[in-house]
């Protein structure tokens, strides 16, 4: 019989409540196996238990090594596609390395809960639910890795977590979700353009993320390269500016020790863009050598660049993983 595999790794699905607070369960991957509708599927659900941990616990080491034991459990001809159990914290993250690195093209969809197993409403069930509804579905297949909570769809490379308590909390800003899933009914509205692969041997662990601030004197971005990170990601305004000061550091940083700096947005939509000269105007930055991430959420680009130093520490070469619209723009102005 095919099967789908769900993979727990622990986070709120595999949560109670006691005197201490809300703590993982030691039988909270077991409760997902005794869903009663996944037995009504007409196909075998295996449930393997990879960590029990929660959210804030996973590290990018954890991540590898899941992304590394999917692929395995994928190669298996009679696993249709496997459910990934998280804490919601960083899913995002999670869920986007596994879409860059893994090798299979079978459906992958990460889930999660913001309620506990013994809370009031509690939506673990309907979401893991919902997610092997999403493996099943034939349009699944080449979607790259997903992220499904309340009913919706979303691609990892876009979602992110928008509400710190709410069961609606996971969003796609600026794209939307791919699909829903209406009662039994797995229905895709669109596919995801923007999806790549960077397939590795290792990742680096040692990449840093810095948000800036008003009257911010680069003194925290330096001391990160002084610490050994191997890359920076420094989370701007708008399109991607800062203060003067950070501008020099960045260029400090980048010309005389190498390291490469990447510069997202607090904003969470739109893209960052080399569009003002000014001191620590987006496109001073990337006279001083730093690299624009087209992708404004800092989270997402930190996952990126662990991923991309795995394969070059060449400044030129991580810049084409970047920005290859914007630097296709700018060599067809030059020209």
């Amino acid at each position: 019989m095919k099967k789908v595999v769900i993979l727990t790794t622990g986070g709120t699905i595999a949560m109670v409540k006691n005197e201490q607070g809300v703590v993982p369960y030691d039988k909270g991957n077991a409760l997902i196996s005794e869903i009663p509708s996944l037995k009504n599927l007409g196909v075998k659900i295996e449930v393997r238990e990879f960590s029990n941990i929660p959210s804030p616990h996973m590290t990018p080491q954890k991540m590898w090594e899941l992304s590394r034991t999917i692929d395995e459990i994928l190669k298996d001809n009679d696993v249709i596609g496997v459910v990934v159990t998280h804490g919601t914290d960083t899913l995002e993250e999670t869920s986007y390395l596994l879409d860059l690195t893994l090798k299979s093209e079978k459906p992958v969809v990460c889930t999660a809960a913001m309620r506990n197993i013994g809370e009031l409403g509690t939506d673990g069930p309907r979401n893991v639910y919902s997610s092997v509804l999403t493996v099943l579905s034939p349009q699944a297949n080449q979607m790259g890795v997903m992220v499904c909570l309340n009913d919706e769809i979303h691609a990892a490379r876009e979602v992110t977590k928008t509400y710190t308590s709410n069961v609606a909390t996971f969003d796609s800003p600026g794209y939307g979700p791919l699909g829903i899933v209406d009662e039994d009914n797995v229905i895709f509205f669109r596919k995801s353009l923007t999806r790549e692969k960077i397939l590795v041997d290792k990742i680096e662990e040692k990449v840093a993320l810095i948000k800036t601030f008003t009257g911010d004197d680069g003194k925290l971005l330096k001391y990160a390269a002084e610490i050994g990170y191997k890359g920076i990601i420094l989370e701007g305004f708008g399109r991607g500016n800062v203060p003067p000061l950070v501008a020099e550091a960045v260029e400090e940083i980048v010309k005389e020790k190498k390291i490469p700096v990447i510069i997202t947005s607090r904003c969470f939509k739109g893209r960052v863009y080399p569009v003002y000269g000014y001191a620590g105007g987006g496109a001073d930055l990337r006279k001083k050598g730093a690299i624009m991430s087209e992708h404004p959420i800092g989270q997402k680009a930190k996952i990126k660049l662990m991923v991309v130093l795995g394969k070059t520490s060449n400044l030129e070469e991580i810049r084409q993983y970047f920005e290859p619209n914007i630097s296709r723009r700018i060599i067809l102005h030059e020209g």
